[in-house]
């Protein structure tokens, strides 16, 4: 299925062909899911880490191909963007002291990583948005080197139809126009997998779109976008404008965006990809010569990849995933709530709040998605966004049927859902000391109401309020922000400040 990517262009039977693949790769799905083939639970999760590249001035390094050919590992790979990175840990089962484990392989590859990228004057950045990114930073000329980049550039475009429009109103606002997806590189993320069962997938689904606006609440790190600030999270309405195909008057229409939070509960991973295939056209319609029906027949498993390759251009915050592994087909949960950074601690520590509280969540007798409209969980996650650890979210009060009251995000978490975190961590087998340790910090971040976004925004003021200009206040923190992420401290113990 390569050679399309290569030669680029697709005519009017690619496209043809393509769309009735994706519905023997839906019926295919089907059939998997009747006849019960897909793999037990092995409690494994794994984790994806979107990094950027600045130099010792704190301004983007467009070089990540010289990056990647001095780590020379296939853990690390290329992103969207020149200053993009990703990093990806192998799976892991979810017992134990797996959150140190995690923290341990992500110092030491990181820690190699910068090294490596300090070879040609830049260094490995967590963190949401780089905050010294310009609009020129982000054209068609610095995405990363490769068909399938160019590719979905040139279809995404041609679908829009004329440049894209960013326009975000927040503690300021922005507006521009881009040419090009480019500026969705700007975006940095951790991404969460959880294999479950095709039965457990639609509560863990649903409990995980219920919890992504106390996520970001308490993980927000991404207050700045093309020197302005904006949302205390602005990746949300920056990945949804900045991959928005719809012309205007789709938009009108209602046509849905290819970044998107739903608009429902489910009852089956069949819904989601149901939904991929009615509401979004295909950007890639590159098709392979897998006969998924005949292989089901045959006794094999179909690879599926249409199907993949179609619901890999759709950007849910909660993305349904089919993989073949070893002949066994399994499907996975992944979370693309959080941003990147700013410390591995704090990632650690969003990583165990998202896997405890989920698990305690989807094993609810009355789960709170039964307790709550869908468009509350919508509203709130745009809120977060918005407002950071400050936000004030609508949730279902306890013991009251249908009943919502309006709760602060740090109450909520503090009151109910760090303790639900820590049930789901202990029914998942992890260790005291590992549960503990990562969901302090969440405690720690409530009490002090201080994240990422928060440090950011505070330390920029207080580089203002020092006499530096704009760009230079942005770049003293950037660069503040880079020496602490280093030490490794989580970001609610950072002094607020410039030191240069």
């Amino acid at each position: 299925m390569g050679e399309k990517v290569v030669a680029g262009g697709f005519d009017l039977s690619d496209r043809q062909r393509h769309r009735e693949k994706l519905s023997q790769c839906l019926d295919a799905f089907a059939r998997l899911l009747k006849e019960k083939r897909f793999e037990r639970p092995k409690n494994l999760m794994g984790l994806e880490i979107e990094l950027n590249l600045a130099g010792p001035d704190g301004k983007p390094r467009m070089l990540n191909a010289e990056v990647l050919e001095r780590i020379g590992s296939g853990d690390f790979q290329t992103e969207l963007g020149q200053c993009n990175l990703e990093v990806n840990i192998v799976p892991h089962r979810m017992h134990g002291r797996v959150f140190d484990q995690l923290s341990e392989e992500l110092r030491t590859g990181l820690a190699y990583a910068d090294r490596k990228a300090g070879e040609v004057s830049a260094g490995i950045v967590m963190i949401g948005i780089l905050p010294t990114l310009a609009a020129h930073d982000l054209v068609s000329a610095n995405l990363s080197r490769g068909d399938r980049y160019r590719l979905l550039n040139d279809e995404m475009l041609a679908a829009r139809g004329e440049d894209f429009t960013i326009d975000i109103a927040g503690v300021e606002r922005l507006t521009c126009t881009s040419a090009s997806i480019a500026p969705e590189a700007a975006c940095t993320s951790v991404q969460l997998h959880l294999q479950v069962t095709p039965n457990r997938f639609a509560d863990v689904w649903n409990a995980a779109q219920a919890v992504a606006a106390a996520q970001i609440a308490v993980g927000a790190n991404a207050p700045f976008l093309f020197g302005r600030e904006l949302w205390r999270e602005s990746r949300p309405p920056l990945f949804v404008q900045s991959t928005d195909t719809r012309p205007p008057e789709f938009i009108e229409q209602g046509v849905r965006p290819r970044t998107w939070f739903g608009e429902r509960w489910i009852d089956s991973a069949q819904d989601l990809f149901e939904e991929n295939l009615r509401y979004f056209p295909p950007l890639l319609p590159i098709s392979g010569d897998e006969d998924p029906l005949k292989v089901l027949d045959d006794g094999g498993v179909p690879e599926l990849a249409e199907l993949a390759l179609h619901n890999g251009t759709i950007y849910r915050w909660n993305r349904p995933v089919y993989q073949v592994t070893d002949g066994v087909p399994h499907l996975r949960v992944e979370n693309r709530v959080l941003p990147a950074g700013p410390t591995v601690t704090d990632v650690i520590a969003n990583t165990a709040f998202y896997y405890g509280l989920v698990r305690a969540l989807a094993d609810q007798p009355r789960p709170v998605w039964r307790r709550m409209p869908f468009a509350v969980a919508a509203e709130n996650f745009d809120t977060a966004c918005r407002d950071g650890i400050d936000a004030v979210l609508r949730w279902p009060r306890p013991g009251r049927s249908g009943a919502l009251t309006r709760v602060s995000a740090v109450r909520l978490v503090q009151e109910e859902l760090l303790p639900l975190a820590a049930a789901g961590l202990d029914a998942w087998g992890v260790e005291p000391t590992d549960r503990d340790r990562y969901l302090g910090v969440i405690a720690e971040r409530c009490r002090r109401r201080v994240n990422g976004a928060s440090w950011q925004t505070g330390t920029y003021h207080r580089a203002l309020d020092a006499g530096l200009a704009r760009q230079d206040a942005l770049a003293a923190m950037t660069r503040r922000y880079c020496t602490l992420m280093r030490t490794g401290e989580p970001v609610h113990t950072w002094p607020v400040g410039v030191d240069d």
